[in-house]
C-alpha cells in the first residue's frame, strides 16, 4: 500500500433542508441514517486500510442528530474529520464541532451574494449563514473550504466570489462544473474563460485560488470537450489516481465505490460499486470486489468517466505529476 493517507467519505444521509436546484436530495426527508454504531464497526477497518480523513456527506450532514458525535468518534481513532454543508446550520454547530475534533469544513457557495445564492439554492439566509460559520471556524482552528458548482447562471459571479472568499480567510476552493441530465450550453466559451482564466491565475498570496483543474479544463482539447460536449475535464490518461486514495461509502446502500463522483452511476449488471459487507456480514473497505472495480476506473476513468469534478481532476494528475500531494486536496 502507499504511503498516502486515504480518503473515506461517509454519507451518513439523504435528507436535506435546502432546495437546490441541481441537487435529487433537495428538500428531502429521507429517514436513513448512519448511525454511530454503524461508524464505530467500520473504523477499525478503516485504520487497517490506510485511511486518515474521514470527510462525513449527505443530504445535510448537520440534519443528523448525532453528528457531533461521530465527528468525535473519528477524531478519537486518530481520523481527521471534514464536513460537507450547505452552511445554514453551521454556525449553531461549528463550536461543538470544534470541540469534538473536526479538522476541516466545506461550504458550498455558489454565488458572490446572498441576493443570488440565495435564490439558486431556493433557501434565505443560507449565505450568510454560512459565510458567517466560515469565519468563526477558521477562529477555532478548522480548516474553512469552499465548493462551488459553476454553470451558464453564475459563472461571471465566480471573480467576485473569489474576493469574497479571499477576504473571509478561507483556505481552500473548489469550482467544479456543473452536472445535470442534460447538455449544457454557455452562450460563449470564451466569454467563460475571459471572466474565469484571471481567477486561476491570481497571485496566491494575494487572492484565494482554486484546487484542480479549470471547471472548463486546461487543455485546448479539454476546452472543446467541455463547451461542445458539456464533458467536464477528467484525469489525464493514462491513469485516474484516485482510485488508489478514496473509498465513499453509501451506507444506506450498502456499497463503497472508489471515487466520490461514482455513486449515483448505474452499470448495466446493477449498481456498480462493492458491497460493504462480505458474505459472513464483516465490514470489508477494500475488498477483492472493490478493488476490481477500483482497477477498472483507474484504468479507464481518464477515457470513460463523464461526471469528473475538477479536485478529482486535478488531484490525479498531480499525483501523477509530483508523486505527492498536500492534505486535503481532495
Amino acid at each position: 500500500m502507499q504511503n498516502r493517507h486515504r480518503y473515506l467519505f461517509v454519507r451518513v444521509l439523504e435528507a436535506c433542508n435546502a432546495d437546490c436546484f441541481m441537487c435529487e436530495f433537495a428538500l428531502s426527508r429521507d429517514s436513513y441514517r448512519f448511525s454511530l454504531e454503524d461508524f464505530a464497526e467500520l473504523l477499525p477497518d478503516a485504520v487497517a486500510n490506510g485511511v486518515g480523513y474521514v470527510r462525513f456527506t449527505g443530504g445535510e450532514p448537520l440534519m443528523h442528530r448525532d453528528v457531533v458525535e461521530l465527528v468525535r468518534l473519528g477524531t478519537e481513532h486518530g481520523m481527521r474529520m471534514s464536513i460537507i454543508t450547505n452552511g445554514m446550520f453551521l454556525p449553531r454547530f461549528v463550536d461543538r464541532l470544534a470541540d469534538a475534533g473536526l479538522a476541516q469544513v466545506i461550504v458550498s457557495l455558489d454565488g458572490s451574494s446572498a441576493a443570488t445564492h440565495d435564490v439558486y439554492r431556493r433557501s434565505p439566509g443560507m449565505f450568510d449563514n454560512g459565510v458567517e460559520g466560515l469565519r468563526r471556524a477558521k477562529e477555532l482552528g478548522i480548516i474553512p473550504r469552499v465548493n462551488s458548482v459553476v454553470g451558464p447562471h453564475n459563472f461571471a459571479q465566480m471573480p467576485e466570489l473569489q474576493n469574497v472568499l479571499t477576504d473571509i480567510g478561507v483556505q481552500q476552493w473548489e469550482l467544479s462544473a456543473i452536472k445535470l441530465d442534460r447538455e449544457i450550453r454557455y452562450p460563449s466559451g470564451q466569454e467563460v474563460i475571459e471572466a474565469c482564466e484571471p481567477i486561476y491565475t491570481a497571485d496566491p498570496a494575494a487572492k484565494l485560488v482554486p484546487l484542480g483543474k479549470r471547471f472548463y479544463g486546461d487543455t485546448p482539447q479539454e476546452q472543446r470537450d467541455f463547451f461542445e460536449d458539456s464533458l467536464p475535464p477528467r484525469a489525464s490518461e493514462p491513469l485516474c489516481l484516485v482510485t488508489d486514495d478514496v473509498i465513499y461509502l453509501d451506507g444506506k446502500n450498502g456499497r463503497t465505490f472508489s471515487c466520490s463522483c461514482l455513486p449515483h452511476k448505474e452499470g448495466d449488471e446493477g449498481p456498480g460499486g462493492a458491497p460493504l459487507h462480505n458474505d459472513d456480514g464483516k465490514v470489508m473497505l477494500d475488498s477483492p470486489v472493490f478493488r476490481q472495480h477500483a482497477e477498472l476506473f483507474k484504468q479507464q476513468g481518464p477515457s470513460m468517466c463523464s461526471g469528473c469534478s475538477a479536485t478529482a481532476a486535478g488531484y490525479s494528475d498531480d499525483l501523477a505529476r509530483m508523486g505527492t500531494v498536500p492534505a486535503w486536496s481532495y
